[in-house]
């Protein structure tokens, strides 16, 4: 009955992660001992003064329709921590709270890109934004980075990819997939190419900036010159272990602001009311609150990198940030190993999850096609095991 769908799903792709997770639940389900290093998620659990403020709104009977942008006093609590952690000033029509980041990103799709408008992706990004900016009708130019310059896009490729139908340059720092972190030089160089195309917006997606082992994180909208083109993304996903509460946030220009409350208002409305009321606790929580957590993806990283260094054929580099690894497995393209051929990415990907019961994910989700993206945000003894796994199979 696809026939009856509308193009619109039919050529949506499923999201890769989520495949991965689902797969890796099926054969759990057939009693298969699969280690997940898919998803991106923090295995910790949300730290109690946070649930403490939702069992409190539980208490205090907060169940009505929320406002469409979020909680008057969440906002504040969003505007004093760009303030505090990015040196940026927002006023409250220039907030808006939303169901998750993802639907942050796919209200500035919705209400900035028009059919045709080109959006510029250094490779690897986020799984979804190639198909988010599809939605919207746009078109998705995908910019290649390489290992060797921990896959960071440059000033010369960037100016490269521009065209007069370019509209937006979407990108994420600390990165996922590759953990990469953008440093001020570096966005400063391409902010001096975006300086001679005023029409240009760009989405800065922060949603892993506490979770930094170099420090400094920079926001591009701290720049004088981009801060009325830039929409700043972030939310308590991944810094507070709160991927269920589903709460993103952006800082932007009050008319696109305005534009994402009003396209919000008729697709979810508010987001949920006992999770905002936590989130103010969250946010008004100084950083060091989560220390505990960064340290031991630290930890976690320097094992991970240590361990694969003994496998022939991955090449790494060392992420600054977020919780992936991302490393160009290329050299076992062509390969037969167990009866299977590894092709690509994918390929090589199913292969570590049929016979070494280790769940990754493809780079072809984030758009390169020669390396996997391995997720630490799990125990030490899951990381030892899953590569212990993974180096008996391919020997």
């Amino acid at each position: 009955m696809n026939d009856q769908l509308s193009d619109r799903i039919n050529n949506l792709a499923t999201s890769a992660t989520l495949a991965m997770a689902a797969k890796a639940r099926e054969l759990r389900a057939e009693g298969k001992d699969i280690i997940g290093l898919s998803l991106g998620e923090p295995d910790f659990n949300t730290p109690d003064f946070i649930k403490d403020a939702a069992i409190e709104a539980i208490n205090q009977n907060y169940n009505s329709y929320t406002p469409v942008d979020g909680y008057v006093e969440l906002k504040e609590a969003i505007i004093t921590k760009f303030k505090r952690d990015n040196n940026l000033s927002y006023t409250l029509p220039q907030i808006v709270v939303s169901t998750g980041a993802k639907q942050s990103l796919a209200n500035i799709a919705s209400v900035m890109i028009n059919a045709g408008d080109e959006v510029i992706l250094p490779c690897p990004y986020w799984v979804s934004y190639s198909d988010i900016v599809k939605l919207s009708d746009g078109v998705p130019v995908e910019v290649t980075t390489s290992i060797d310059n921990d896959f960071k896009m440059t000033a010369e490729q960037l100016e490269a990819a521009i065209t007069p139908k370019t509209k937006m340059i979407w990108y994420s720092s600390p990165c996922n997939p590759s953990g990469s972190v953008y440093s001020k030089e570096e966005l400063r160089a391409l902010a001096d190419v975006l300086k001679k195309y005023p029409n240009i917006y760009i989405v800065s997606d922060e949603i892993y900036e506490h979770i930094n082992f170099k420090g400094g994180h920079f926001s591009m909208a701290e720049f004088e010159d981009m801060y009325d083109r830039t929409i700043t993304v972030n939310g308590v996903s991944k810094a507070f272990a709160m991927t269920g509460w589903r709460i993103g946030y952006i800082g932007a220009p009050d008319w696109i602001a305005r534009a994402c409350n009003k396209m919000q208002g008729q697709i979810t409305s508010g987001a949920n009311c006992i999770a905002q009321r936590a989130v103010i606790k969250a946010l008004e929580a100084e950083p060091s609150s989560i220390k505990y957590m960064v340290d031991e993806f630290k930890e976690r990283r320097q094992l991970i990198l240590s361990l694969l260094s003994e496998i022939d054929g991955f090449k790494t580099n060392e992420p600054e940030g977020a919780f992936y690894v991302f490393p160009n497995i290329s050299s076992y393209f062509g390969k037969t190993i167990k009866g299977k051929t590894i092709n690509n990415a994918s390929d090589f990907s199913l292969f570590l999850l049929e016979e070494a019961l280790v769940a990754t994910v493809t780079g072809e989700a984030f758009g390169n096609k020669d390396c996997i993206r391995i997720s630490y945000a799990a125990s030490q003894d899951e990381i030892k095991e899953a590569i212990k796994r993974i180096k008996t199979a391919l020997s």
